[in-house]
């Protein structure tokens, strides 16, 4: 939807983003992100949403935050396909689920258990949100190049951070904890609150995406989160090489 010639939320048009984007959810990481990149060029910022483009390998790439949750994630994603985005990686933190995912590992999530509310209003339930193939190679190529202790595989999407960290304090918490256990014994690695609308939405536009997530924590083990800064480039670091493998794929 456009006012005065831009998207209304994201404030950008054609031309002013890659078809290659990367998608932390704070726009504080923006800058960081791209600084990675060549000839990095702020565009705009509105609530939630900080945009910058660059390049890498002489083709345009850009960083545009998400926000918090599926909404504002599904949003961000309408908007930078019209401005002719194609290719969507996100980049997030995330706490453990599976017992040998811990703090300071890294998962590419292949793809998401849709427990929240924003794909619902795009697709059935019964329909899968799963990565494209291509997006998720080229993402596990560059953490094993990288040297990161790496989980491949399904994650979950929730809405509620803190129905995670304390579900004993709402009225649903049985509801929760059977669905954990469920996930956990089904092997979903890792729990985060975005991939789901990233990946339905992009299904629905016809896009490629894909996520790699640094993991915090594990929340069923007695450990503190891992969030040094090295920590946290993992994953940035990642989605940049697998953007520059696929650029090269594509170019061929």
């Amino acid at each position: 939807m456009l006012i005065n010639g831009k998207q209304m939320h994201i404030h950008c048009t054609k031309g002013d983003v890659g078809r290659y984007v990367i998608l932390p959810g704070d726009p504080g990481r923006c800058a960081d992100i791209a600084a990675l990149l060549d000839n990095p060029v702020h565009i705009a910022s509105n609530r939630e949403y900080t945009v910058y483009t660059g390049e890498l390998l002489g083709e345009k790439v850009s960083v545009c935050s998400t926000g918090i949750g599926g909404p504002s994630t599904a949003i961000a994603v309408e908007e930078l396909v019209e401005c002719g985005a194609d290719t969507l990686i996100r980049v997030g933190t995330s706490g453990g689920i599976d017992d040998a995912v811990r703090g300071g590992h890294v998962v590419v999530a292949t793809g998401a258990v849709r427990q929240e509310g924003t794909t619902r209003e795009y697709l059935p339930i019964e329909y899968p949100a799963v990565a494209d193939f291509t997006v998720v190679s080229a993402l596990r190529q560059a953490c094993e190049t990288l040297g990161y202790t790496t989980h491949v595989g399904v994650i979950q999407s929730k809405d509620s951070f803190y129905g995670e960290i304390r579900p004993e304090a709402v009225p649903v918490e049985g509801e929760l904890k059977a669905k954990w256990e469920a996930w956990k014994r089904a092997g979903v690695l890792t729990s985060e609150m975005e991939c789901a609308a990233l990946m339905v939405v992009s299904a629905c536009l016809r896009v490629r995406c894909g996520a790699v997530l640094n993991v915090l924590w594990n929340a069923d083990a007695e450990e503190e989160p891992t969030v040094t800064p090295e920590c946290a480039q993992r994953g940035v670091r990642a989605a940049v090489e697998a953007v520059k493998l696929l650029i090269q794929q594509d170019q061929k």
